[in-house]
């Protein structure tokens, strides 16, 4: 794995199993562009059954500018709703999984560390801690019906996962109630028995019954139609560890002692106020991260509520700085990324890389390029090997500057039953999809 490959994407909400579809290029990435050689490289037989049927933008519509932004369908009557669950495959049943059961708690962990995303070479594995995921399946207002297992019959395990959190995302001037989807995970003996499209019913049928109709997910291949297509970026904070491991290597001409110089950061922080968010920081996070997410085309619609759960640091799950102006104490600048190791698979000496993600960095006083070298100091100083970002928001304006390289894992934004026109720029979305 070459330092252009990208630890294991993101979740693959993909029930149609077309992991072999083209990567896109880099340098044409128009949508229709995109859909076209997609079209010309998938035979009749991969076409997406399941996709084709659901209410998200169709490849065929692709540029048909009478086709109105907004809902795709309209919502029907919660008493239309189907009130029993999908049938499953008889050896299945359904599960819902309590996140607050340490037992539930660890089956869900051993599931996802064994069966989860990896790299396209099975070199890395997603390992999601236990608080990573009670924090990102209980945000507030979730719904525990929305925390949806599949167990074998007879032995009781846990062999499948999916799941959704209640969001609101604005899209343009519209704040629409949606679902998060995530974490769709099929033990990896049972891929073929085609529980991933039951799953996504089912998980959709819940989200109805809770008078939601719109959804938002993310994959790592192309299904119909992505908002936009995002690429990963790494930043080394531990090469000689990243080296070794496969994640990256050693630059043509260059020596490990050269390779280690040219990533060495400062021991300190640099900008004067640099210093970890606390509690009382929330309605001033709150009020710097609204108005600057209103920019974007698409973004998360986030009150004081959902930035103490989100944003408020908790060890080893989500880490938040910010800048208190040492004259006025204003809150000019705020910076943030959450804790997502992956398993090193086959490796003698080691075995997590600690891996941190850029989530919401605000720069208003401090430039952005120095906020975020900053956050890169204190990532090293808490022993993270590397940093990860996508190209969202403003983060093309530092990744380069920073060394940052770009990787191979892309990463495609959906929403379900909301169409958008014309994809997106990266720059133009302001969502982060854990």
């Amino acid at each position: 794995m070459t330092d252009n490959n990208s630890p294991p994407g993101s979740p693959k909400v993909n029930p149609d199993h077309t992991s072999e579809a083209n990567p896109l290029p880099k340098d044409d990435s128009s949508l229709e562009n995109i859909v076209r050689r997609f079209q010309d490289s998938m035979s009749l037989a991969k076409k997406h059954k399941f996709w084709e049927t659901q209410p998200v933008g169709q490849f065929k519509d692709v540029g048909d500018t009478s086709l109105p932004e907004g809902p795709i369908e309209p919502p029907t009557t919660l008493s239309e709703v189907k009130q029993e669950p999908y049938n499953l495959p008889s050896p299945y049943e359904w599960t819902t999984c309590d996140m607050d059961s340490e037992e539930t708690c660890n089956e869900v962990y051993n599931l996802l560390k064994n069966n989860y995303v990896e790299d396209d070479e099975n070199m890395f594995r997603f390992n999601y801690s236990k608080e990573f995921l009670r924090w990102a399946l209980r945000p507030p207002g979730y719904y525990k019906s929305w925390h949806i297992g599949v167990r074998a019959k007879t032995s009781k395990k846990l062999v499948a996962f999916i799941t959704g959190v209640p969001a609101r995302i604005r899209v343009r001037d519209e704040v629409v109630k949606m679902a998060e989807i995530n974490f769709l995970c099929v033990h990896k003996k049972l891929r073929s028995k085609r529980l991933a499209p039951v799953m996504i019913k089912e998980v959709t049928r819940r989200v109805h019954l809770e008078n939601i109709w719109q959804a938002a997910y993310t994959a790592g291949v192309v299904l119909p139609t992505p908002i936009t297509t995002c690429q990963y970026w790494h930043r080394s904070l531990n090469p000689k560890k990243l080296i070794d491991v496969g994640f990256s290597r050693l630059g043509p001409r260059m020596t490990m002692s050269r390779t280690i110089k040219l990533y060495k950061l400062p021991d300190q922080p640099a900008t004067p106020g640099f210093r970890k968010m606390e509690l009382r920081d929330v309605p001033a996070v709150t009020r710097l991260l609204r108005n600057y997410l209103s920019q974007f085309v698409v973004s998360p619609d986030f009150d004081e509520n959902d930035v103490e759960h989100w944003l408020l640091p908790t060890e080893d799950v989500i880490d938040s700085y910010l800048v208190e102006s040492p004259k006025t104490h204003d809150i000019t600048d705020f910076c943030s990324f959450y804790t997502l190791p992956s398993s090193i698979l086959g490796n003698q000496n080691y075995s997590i890389l600690k891996a941190a993600y850029s989530y919401y960095n605000v720069s208003t006083k401090t430039p952005l390029l120095q906020l975020m070298n900053d956050a890169l100091i204190v990532a090293k100083k808490k022993d993270f090997d590397v940093f990860n970002a996508l190209d969202v928001m403003h983060n093309e304006s530092f990744l380069k500057e920073l060394k940052f390289g770009p990787g191979d894992g892309q990463l495609h934004y959906y929403l379900y039953n909301y169409r958008i026109q014309n994809a997106l720029r990266t720059s133009e979305l302001g969502l982060v999809l854990l």
